[in-house]
């Protein structure tokens, strides 16, 4: 289990530092701390939050598709080697996608590919907040969405995950305490 840390610490923290604990919040893109990091002092774990949201909202239309493409594929060829990053493969597992059937691994790849022909980037969805029915749905109903549409929905669920990954990194008990 991976250390609480009070947002004084975390005020306190050198750019090197705040990288190397917040860097894999949005995965693989460590650049998103190493921009927000001089926008200290945050006042809570929500500040922190909205600040990493909005570097990530004034990056770029390549640097924020390349966000997205970081994401691994649900079920996909990394989790099925493992190889996921920690964090991911946890996600995954929350939404109970470390227990399918070999059809749901097939319904699965399909709707990932199929996704991935129509918009050019993976699937992305926050898993800890949904389980493998909610999102074979989400497939059906996003497939109908247009690119743009697609990506602002991926940026905002990449939000939702970096949201809990923080909460998990973040002494929330001592978050207001500067």
């Amino acid at each position: 289990m991976k250390p609480k840390y009070s947002l004084a610490e975390i005020n306190s923290f050198s750019e090197e530092k705040f990288v190397e604990v917040f860097g894999s919040t949005f995965e693989h893109s460590p650049w998103v701390a190493e921009i927000t990091w001089d926008q200290r002092p945050f006042t809570d774990l929500d500040d922190l939050h909205r600040k990493l949201c909005l570097t990530v909202q004034k990056a770029g239309k390549e640097q924020r598709l390349a966000l997205i493409c970081a994401h691994p594929d649900l079920v996909g060829r990394a989790a099925l080697a493992g190889t996921l990053t920690q964090a991911s493969s946890s996600e995954q597992a929350s939404a109970g996608l470390d227990k399918l059937t070999p059809e749901e691994i097939s319904a699965f790849q399909a709707n990932n590919n199929e996704y991935r022909e129509k918009f050019g980037f993976p699937f992305v969805i926050c898993a800890r907040l949904n389980k493998k029915e909610a999102i074979l749905q989400g497939f059906r109903t996003r497939l109908k969405s247009s690119r743009s549409e697609e990506m602002q929905t991926a940026l905002e669920e990449i939000g939702k995950i970096a949201y809990l990954r923080l909460r998990d990194l973040i002494d929330v008990d001592y978050g207001s305490q500067t």
